[in-house]
């Protein structure tokens, strides 16, 4: 190689250093270009929604060998922050006479197969138009999203909406456990004839006692952090777009869950399935 009449071996003679450890160099620089471009391409893939912790694992499945603590720094030179949530408000209306159920839960949010333990909650989006309200069933075990509806009212229709959806989409498992904060809508009639009629069973927070509920506040926390504060909604359909793409597409199948090993909702549940096919050819042979 020659640059202006002086080739590579005479430059390397004058900066006493070998061609051979000259053109590592190039190669190294090269490959730290790439890591940070690599890891640029990442980030935006997110959408700017997550940190080192998460994003550690896309690099090693892009084929990188390296920590957590070497991507926040690299994410650190390259100005790269993923969105902070603010502090989660609640929705919850428990002054009420209606009758509540037992914390049948008891904070054992590690489950062992999908469909067991459902939890709920609402939360409030706001709007040009006005508030549009979100409830949530969320599976404990893959912490998928198995249901979902909005509304204009936070009334009991809304959790029936939902909970009907969530039974929809599942196949109507049966004897499943059912765990909400003691709202009036998760107490209303209507609500608890629901889960008779599927053979559910309705487990509740104590009142005031947010960590009693604690994986369907932190989620809440998240939507609200990626794609709900420091957004302006021109309508409500607009907001039911982007919840309908967080939600479903993002969150359940790609976003990565610590409580799931790192892999997301969608993604745990077929090993999940991969290991029971296993086991059943196993036994039959």
């Amino acid at each position: 190689m020659k640059t202006n009449g002086i080739t590579v071996s005479i430059a390397c003679q004058c900066l006493a250093v070998s061609p051979s450890g000259y053109y590592a160099w190039r190669k190294r620089k090269h490959t730290l270009r790439q890591n940070y471009d690599d890891l640029k391409a990442v980030y935006w893939q997110h959408h700017a929604r997550l940190g080192a912790p998460s994003l550690v694992h896309d690099m090693h499945d892009l084929g990188y060998s390296m920590s957590e603590r070497t991507v926040g720094r690299m994410l650190s030179k390259l100005r790269l922050r993923s969105k902070i949530a603010r502090k989660y408000k609640h929705t919850t209306d428990s002054n009420h006479r209606l009758p509540t159920a037992p914390n049948l839960l008891n904070r054992q949010f590690a489950v062992s197969k999908p469909n067991k333990v459902w939890t709920t909650d609402i939360t409030y989006i706001r709007t040009k138009e006005g508030w549009l309200y979100l409830c949530v069933m969320l599976d404990l075990f893959s912490r998928r999203i198995v249901g979902w509806q909005t509304s204009t009212r936070i009334d009991r229709q809304l959790v029936c909406d939902a909970f009907n959806y969530a039974l929809a989409r599942q196949g109507y498992p049966k004897g499943m456990m059912v765990h909400s904060d003691q709202g009036s809508q998760y107490c209303s009639r209507d609500f608890r004839a629901l889960l008779l009629t599927n053979d559910a069973v309705q487990s509740m927070s104590r009142r005031g006692n947010c960590w009693d509920n604690a994986v369907m506040e932190s989620f809440f926390h998240t939507l609200k952090g990626h794609v709900v504060h420091d957004s302006v909604f021109s309508t409500r359909k607009e907001a039911n777009s982007v919840l309908f793409e967080y939600i479903e597409i993002y969150y359940n199948r790609i976003r990565r869950h610590s409580a799931n090993g790192w892999l997301s909702p969608e993604a745990f549940e077929q090993n999940y399935l991969k290991s029971l096919e296993g086991s059943n050819l196993h036994n039959s042979v």
